[in-house]
């Protein structure tokens, strides 16, 4: 298979921080590794669905998201390498339906690729993938009625409906346009998350409701049920998203706002042991989950860096994520307490893990590595 290699600089060494733990980065190297172990079969995966051993779907396309941030933050040859060989690999292709963002993730992943030594043939799938929704629009509500005949069948889903949307399918457009100069996939990704926004987005909590089905939905105590997971995929989608757009423009100071007012939310829900509950709102008696907390350190650390969020204020929250995120790696290396594919909150346990935990992991260990 085709290896194309980016000049990379000589791979750091290791550090330690000032309090004797081990440096953020070498730690999501390892885990890094570990993933890369255990790609074929799914075979660590507790539940595994349909989509889990599809190279260009969406649960392994979130391992390849962290693995960029990675490559750009240790230049680790390895870690680069592994990239690019699975770009080649999946011919640059994204899933095979086209609009469903799931289905576009995996791009963000090829657009990297294209500015770090695979050049346009990185890109090009991509490009005619946006070409087309953009020239096709859909024409549809974003309310999400499931028929009987099942979830895919959704007519919603080809528009962004559910929150985790926000994170797939966006980035991709956006730094499409930054490459090619062309504004058109940027003003169809931001004109489609401002809808979504506007239709899910809990103005009173601060927090984004998975989907329409979800905004009757109470608990046994009344309160109003937040994912913390699918909040985790649009606060972290924010820092994937501002850096693109230009200073000073009007998506560019919306979205900030925007980050800002849930960072203070989430910051108020955090666990006194540093993890979020699956369920937002209902942290009583809740398992440890990584993969919203892994969201969560991400976004906070990288706000404080990108001097959106005071330090003072934020910095303790994401070291108390931090921590709790490197106590969820398990003994044989795999990062455990990842709440499995759903659309709400679940159990969890010890041994689960899945790609796009690890990719969240390595998206934190990035942002807090540069605090």
């Amino acid at each position: 298979m085709l290896s194309i290699v980016a000049p990379i600089a000589a791979q750091a060494p290791v550090a330690a921080t000032a309090a004797g733990q081990r440096d953020p980065i070498a730690i999501a190297r390892d885990l890094a590794r570990w993933q890369l172990q255990h790609m074929e079969g799914a075979k660590k995966v507790s539940r595994a669905t349909t989509e889990t051993k599809n190279p260009r779907a969406w649960e392994q396309a979130v391992f390849w998201i962290g693995m960029t941030a990675l490559a750009d933050a240790d230049r680790s040859p390895d870690i680069a390498k592994a990239i690019l060989d699975m770009g080649a690999r999946n011919e640059w292709q994204p899933a095979r339906r086209p609009f469903h963002a799931d289905d576009l993730v995996i791009t963000q992943s090829y657009l990297w690729a294209a500015r770090n030594g695979a050049g346009e043939a990185a890109s090009a799938p991509t490009r005619k993938a946006f070409d087309y929704i953009v020239a096709n629009p859909p024409r549809v509500t974003l309310a999400f009625y499931q028929p009987p005949s099942g979830y895919d069948d959704t007519e919603c889903l080809k528009r962004w409906c559910w929150c985790d949307a926000l994170f797939m399918a966006p980035p991709a457009m956006i730094e499409l346009s930054r490459q090619t100069g062309d504004a058109r996939y940027r003003d169809y990704a931001m004109r489609e998350y401002w809808a979504t926004t506007d239709f899910l987005y809990d103005p009173a909590e601060r927090l984004f409701y998975r989907d329409s089905r979800f905004f009757e939905r109470r608990d046994k105590q009344a309160r109003k049920q937040f994912w913390s997971r699918g909040n985790g995929w649009v606060f972290a989608s924010m820092p994937r998203i501002i850096p693109l757009l230009e200073k000073g423009s009007a998506d560019r100071v919306r979205m900030e706002a925007l980050f800002l007012e849930m960072a203070a939310r989430i910051r108020a829900v955090q666990k006194p042991d540093g993890y979020w509950a699956p369920s937002l709102l209902a942290p009583e008696k809740s398992p440890p989950e990584s993969s919203g907390t892994a969201f969560y350190t991400y976004g906070i650390a990288w706000g404080i860096e990108a001097g959106l969020l005071d330090r003072a204020t934020y910095e303790p929250v994401a070291r108390r994520g931090w921590d709790a995120l490197t106590r969820a790696i398990q003994p044989d290396g795999r990062l455990g307490w990842v709440q499995q594919v759903s659309d709400r909150p679940e159990k969890v346990r010890a041994a689960d893990t899945q790609y796009y935990g690890t990719g969240a992991f390595l998206l934190a260990a990035t942002a807090i590595a540069a605090l």
